[in-house]
């Protein structure tokens, strides 16, 4: 029986530093694998958010944004990381040649960014990350799509142990 999942954690006009320390608290959570949907306008740190995430999970090679290259690979101990960034795409059958079927195993951690542009040729999310811009801050929703994004939250949830927004 699947666990019931907690819908989300909305974090509002928080700064970089808070962003870092989400996707810090994170990583914890996705050390087993899973995939994750980075939404939000240009700017809005969805770069920011895969790299602290990526440096948490103690990637020590230097993360680049896969703008132009659309995936950048790493590894973190027995955790393979593809992290994509699908902005400069205008169709999902562009990511063919990529070969993503051939990148998905059991201990794979999926960050993409822009998924709505080839929803279709994604592996489907555990968890969504939205963000969006705030003044100088960002607004941050994590919304779990699976029981393993509800068991994400519930642990980031504890993790946290801070006053936020939550909806079951």
């Amino acid at each position: 029986m699947a666990e019931p999942a907690h819908a989300s954690i909305t974090l509002i006009a928080i700064d970089e530093q808070a962003l870092v320390g989400v996707a810090g608290a994170l990583a914890a959570q996705v050390e087993a694998g899973g995939v994750i949907h980075l939404r939000g306008p240009l700017g809005a740190g969805k770069t920011t958010f895969a790299r602290a995430l990526l440096h948490a999970l103690g990637v020590k090679a230097r993360v680049k944004s896969p703008t132009y290259s659309l995936i950048e690979s790493y590894s973190a101990g027995t955790l393979a990381i593809h992290h994509l960034d699908l902005y400069r795409i205008a169709a999902a059958d562009e990511l063919e040649w990529l070969g993503l079927a051939d990148l998905d195993a059991a201990s794979t951690l999926w960050l993409i960014e822009w998924p709505e542009r080839a929803i279709e040729a994604i592996p489907e999310a555990d968890l969504a990350v939205n963000l969006a811009h705030a003044g100088a801050s960002r607004d941050l929703q994590l919304d779990a799509l699976s029981a393993r994004g509800g068991r994400w939250l519930s642990g980031l949830e504890n993790m946290l142990g801070r006053d936020r927004q939550t909806a079951s």
